[in-house]
């Protein structure tokens, strides 16, 4: 169960952010009798002289929690995980892994080592400087930050002028004052990207995702909701919504060699939990371009493959709790 807000010992902390995401993983520990606490970055202090208390912290934090009011969130826990790394705690998704996630330029390097095809990008933290190699652009393009989270601030520019006019407003370079100018891949709509869901280095499960046009893609029910409705996720956009919810989709056919590509970024990067996502062009071109180390399981498509993915996680915790 829960522990108390003292330092007591306990076999894992969940290190996390955003407690509604987080809900149906801390029932199922609940269910399971794991002894656990969670460490909510949202509003936390920790000493460089504490001892860790658990055999075993698990990394749930999220790049998207400026969206949500707490920005300090992000660097408190990768402070929070280097300290224990450095005190030999084992953390998974631990803070190279988180750092992986907060940049969209790490990603696309490591798809470029590992000859991946992926999107091409520029990244720029001034107008001037991106103007200087514009001529490098192809037209529509698909602008983003640095740091993603939940599709907020995507928007498709058809050129530099529209560039121009979004960063009129100076609020939009949060949180980091990094962008990304990259290249846009139209894919067929009535298909959709394909997010593979892996646990501890194997495929869970895959599911197609009709987005309808909207970047926020984000698998979790109270951000995209079974039933259309609205997403209890207030997300700042720099485009109008489309009026279609997103969609998802079961996808037990997906290609072996997809996975295997998948598999082979969740190795290198050392995702212990984590969402990858890609999608085929009309010339036949598969682009992985998304790495997430929080990956917000949808039980619905679990349920499609006949089981709950929350308890699979649990399984996957207490296999590596034995280990510790």
């Amino acid at each position: 169960m829960t522990a108390s807000s003292s330092a007591e010992p306990v076999d894992l902390v969940v290190i996390h952010e955003h407690p509604e995401w987080q809900k149906p993983l801390f029932e199922a520990l609940d269910r399971r009798g794991v002894s656990w606490a969670a460490f909510d970055l949202k509003s936390a202090v920790f000493g460089d002289h504490d001892v860790p208390r658990a055999r075993l912290y698990f990394n749930q934090a999220s790049p998207s929690a400026y969206l949500r009011g707490n920005a300090r969130a992000v660097p408190l826990g990768l402070a929070y995980m280097r300290q224990l790394q450095w005190q030999g705690a084992r953390v998974l998704n631990g803070a190279d892994v988180f750092a992986l996630e907060l940049s969209k330029t790490a990603q696309g390097a490591l798809m470029q080592t590992l000859g991946i095809d992926h999107p091409k990008a520029l990244t720029f933290n001034s107008l001037e400087a991106l103007r200087r190699r514009r001529d490098e652009v192809s037209w529509p393009a698909l602008l983003k930050p640095e740091q993603g989270g939940s599709g907020a601030r995507i928007a498709v520019v058809d050129s530099f002028a529209d560039v121009e006019k979004i960063f009129a407003d100076e609020g939009i370079w949060q949180p980091d004052n990094l962008f990304l100018l990259q290249e846009y891949l139209p894919h067929d709509a009535t298909r959709g990207i394909v997010r593979l869901e892996f646990l501890g280095g194997e495929l869970l499960y895959a599911m197609r995702v009709v987005t309808h046009g909207r970047f926020n893609l984000c698998p979790a029910p109270v951000c995209n909701p079974d039933d259309g409705s609205a997403s209890a996720c207030e997300i700042p956009l720099v485009a109008a919504v489309p009026d279609k919810p997103v969609e998802f989709y079961p996808f037990p056919e997906v290609p072996d060699d997809a996975v295997a590509t998948a598999k082979r970024i969740v190795k290198a990067a050392g995702l212990s939990v984590g969402g990858i996502e890609y999608l085929e062009t009309p010339d036949g071109r598969r682009v992985f371009y998304d790495v997430n180390a929080n990956s917000n399981l949808r039980p619905s498509i679990a349920a499609a493959f006949g089981f709950d993915p929350f308890e699979r996680v649990v399984d996957f915790l207490q296999n590596e709790l034995a280990r510790s």
